[in-house]
């Protein structure tokens, strides 16, 4: 990398470093963007099976109509396109094999639209229906007037508040907050599932919707956001390492030291990588500040995901939730990605979120718990043949949503003037999800706007 002076640098290129470094170069910054490893996309990439010929998300992310911020960014570089908007949520959730049910949004306004579906959710008796939209109200309500005590307090224990019982629980309010949190309802925050479901089901009929990519996640945005600030004038280099901060007098920083031994200077600098590698970058003075020694407090939250090619089909929805099982949702590939490989007919995508008792599971034994778990749900998977399968495991796939982490989540904006912060577990109000991420970018690129009297 040359070693020059730009307007600001951004250190890592994922969600939230991508849409920082669009929305300078846009605003007319010379942006650096420094990615460590050798290709871009963070813990949100994707990359194609050499021999299958289709895409493999690490993991599998799931927009919604309420990511208004991914698809600004999305549609900013030009790929909106790539994505397939579903008019209405609909998601079929299985409770054993033959025993389905749809969780769908009538065409109604919202909030109505979320309310009167739920009365048509067949897992539930009429009267846990009825409960269960009383539940959300009560929610709302809580939302609005007693955030502090949602905050203090986890999932499992606002069920409780909320009165919801055991079926209502299982067949609905669990299965959504392990999705949308990423861990146990006895550790996640009440406070995070109520921002999910006040934004997703509670708003806008178009915001429930669920969103699908059609190709792959590099594809998606990986290679757009980088011709973006290249375009603009702007360097994005991966395999460039940063090993530290140099700072002057005023604790303001001057420079970044790569591991090459480069060094490169700017006006601002925005961190963007995950908690850990963040405090690795900040000398012993920095970190003993209050602000950053909060960072500490984070936890993180694995996720499992499991790639399967079968040699047949064995179901024609594209989504479907694993009720009372360890495996909770399955993603037919064959139904969502618009281009894919040929070799084998069913590939289908398992997701295990707050995966903590089984992350360190062989490969081999989360392959029969998720075969298993197919077999047990759908019936015509039974005399499929497995003819390959990939496992891959997230240790710290998100920061953890529990009450303790979430409080303890920074700002953008650091006591060191020049230094921003970006990622899913900055202080956004949500979880660490890719919209979270987005919008972190986005506020740094914000508040160096403001810092540097940009319009």
């Amino acid at each position: 990398m040359a070693v020059e002076a730009r307007d600001v640098v951004v250190i890592g290129g994922g969600f939230a470093g991508l849409a920082a470094g669009v929305a300078l170069s846009a605003r007319g910054f010379r942006v650096a963007l420094l990615e460590g490893k050798p290709a871009l996309g963070g813990r949100a990439y994707s990359f194609i099976d050499a021999d299958t010929g289709d895409f493999v998300d690490n993991g599998q992310h799931v927009l919604m109509g309420c990511y208004r911020e991914t698809l600004a960014f999305l549609d900013q570089i030009g790929t909106r396109g790539q994505l397939i908007f579903h008019r209405n949520l609909e998601i079929e959730m299985l409770d054993g094999p033959g025993r389905h049910a749809l969780l769908k949004t009538t065409a109604l306004p919202g909030p109505f639209h979320m309310s009167t579906g739920l009365l048509g959710y067949r897992h539930l008796t009429l009267s846990e229906r009825f409960r269960l939209i009383a539940g959300g109200a009560r929610l709302m309500y809580l939302r609005s007037r007693d955030r502090d005590r949602l905050r203090r307090m986890s999932v499992a224990e606002l069920m409780d508040v909320l009165g919801q019982g055991d079926r209502a629980r299982r067949c609905f309010w669990y299965p959504l907050a392990i999705a949308t949190l990423n861990d146990e309802p006895e550790l996640a925050s009440a406070a995070l599932l109520a921002e999910v479901l006040k934004r997703a089901f509670f708003s806008r009929r178009r915001d429930s919707a669920l969103v699908y990519s059609k190709v792959g996640l590099s594809d998606l945005y990986c290679t757009a956001a980088r011709d973006a600030i290249e375009n603009a004038g702007g360097v994005v280099a991966m395999r460039a390492i940063v090993e530290g901060f140099d700072f002057d007098a005023n604790s303001a920083i001057t420079g970044v030291r790569l591991r090459d031994g480069s060094r490169l200077s700017a006006s601002n600098y925005i961190v963007a990588v995950p908690p850990e590698n963040c405090l690795k970058l900040l000398p012993e003075a920095a970190i003993a500040d209050p602000f950053f020694s909060g960072i500490h407090a984070l936890k993180s939250s694995p996720i499992i995901c499991v790639h399967v090619w079968l040699d047949r089909e064995v179901t024609d929805s594209a989504f479907i939730g694993f009720i009372g099982t360890q495996t909770q949702w399955m993603f037919n590939k064959r139904r969502i990605f618009e281009q894919h490989g040929e070799r084998h007919p069913g590939y289908l995508s398992f997701v295990i979120s707050g995966a903590r008792k089984l992350v360190d599971s062989s490969n081999d034994e989360l392959l029969d718990l998720v075969i298993n778990d197919l077999r047990t749900m759908i019936p015509a998977a039974r005399n499929a043949n497995v003819v390959k399968a990939l496992v891959l495991k997230e240790k710290h796939a998100t920061m953890a949503p529990d009450p303790l982490s979430d409080l303890s989540r920074p700002a953008t904006v650091t006591p060191i003037a020049n230094l921003f912060l970006a990622g899913d577990w900055i202080q956004t109000g949500l979880p660490a999800t890719i919209e979270s991420a987005v919008v972190s970018g986005r506020a740094a690129a914000n508040a160096i706007a403001a810092r540097a009297g940009a319009a």
